[in-house]
C-alpha cells in the first residue's frame, strides 16, 4: 500500500520546512519549526470565511466586502460541516499578532464505489490560503501536510483531488498531486428558476 510519506517523497516534506530534520513521524507541529498547525474549531469559522475570501480575491474574483452573501453561506457551510469529524477537516495556522494566517480544508465526498477505489469516497482539498503578510514560511504545506495525514489516517478515502492555481501547482506537485488520467471538465448551470 502506498503511505503518504511514499506518495510525498522521502523527506520532501522537512526539506521544505525550516529547521533542524526531523523524522517524517515526527507531530506536524514539530516538524515546522516556524508554525504550531492545530486543527480548527467551530470558533474559526469566521477566520476560515476571512481564508476564503483571500484566496477567491487571489484568485481574481471580486469577492466584495464583508455583508457579500456568499460570506454568510460559507460561514454556515463550514458550521454545518465542522462536527463531521470523518467527513470534513480543516487545519490552520495561527499567528500571535494576526490571528489566522493559513489554512487548508477537507472534505470527503460519497461516489460509486469502482475496482480503484472499493469506498467509492473522495477527498477534496480546498481553502488553500496563506495570508499574505507571512507567505513563504512553510505555513501552507505544514497545513496541507496535515489534512494529508487526515485524510490518509482517519479517513476511507483513497482518491484526494484538488483544483490548483497557477501558484499553487509547485506546492501541490511536492506532494504527489498529478494530473487524473481522464481530464475534468465543468459545466455551470444557471440553477433552478427563483
Amino acid at each position: 500500500m502506498t503511505t503518504a510519506n511514499d506518495r510525498r517523497g522521502a523527506g520532501a516534506r522537512a526539506a521544505a520546512i525550516p529547521g533542524p530534520e526531523l523524522p517524517q513521524s515526527a507531530p506536524v507541529s514539530a516538524r515546522c519549526r516556524t508554525a504550531r498547525v492545530r486543527r480548527a474549531a467551530s470558533d474559526d469559522v469566521p477566520a476560515l470565511v476571512r481564508m476564503r475570501a483571500l484566496m477567491l480575491s487571489d484568485m481574481g474574483l471580486d469577492t466584495g466586502d464583508e455583508s457579500a452573501p456568499w460570506r454568510a453561506a460559507s460561514a454556515q457551510w463550514f458550521a454545518e460541516r465542522m462536527p463531521l469529524s470523518d467527513e470534513f477537516a480543516a487545519f490552520l495556522v495561527e499567528d500571535p499578532e494576526l490571528g489566522v494566517v493559513a489554512c487548508a480544508v477537507g472534505a470527503c465526498d460519497a461516489h460509486a464505489p469502482s475496482p480503484a477505489n472499493p469506498s467509492g469516497l473522495h477527498g477534496h482539498v480546498s481553502n488553500v490560503s496563506t495570508d499574505p503578510r507571512r507567505r513563504r514560511l512553510g505555513h501552507a504545506r505544514a497545513c496541507l501536510d496535515a489534512l494529508l495525514t487526515w485524510f490518509e489516517q482517519e479517513t476511507r478515502a483513497t482518491v484526494v483531488s484538488l483544483n490548483a492555481t497557477g501558484d499553487g501547482a509547485g506546492l501541490y506537485e511536492s506532494f504527489g498531486f498529478v494530473p487524473p488520467p481522464n481530464p475534468s471538465l465543468q459545466l455551470r448551470t444557471a440553477g433552478p428558476s427563483a
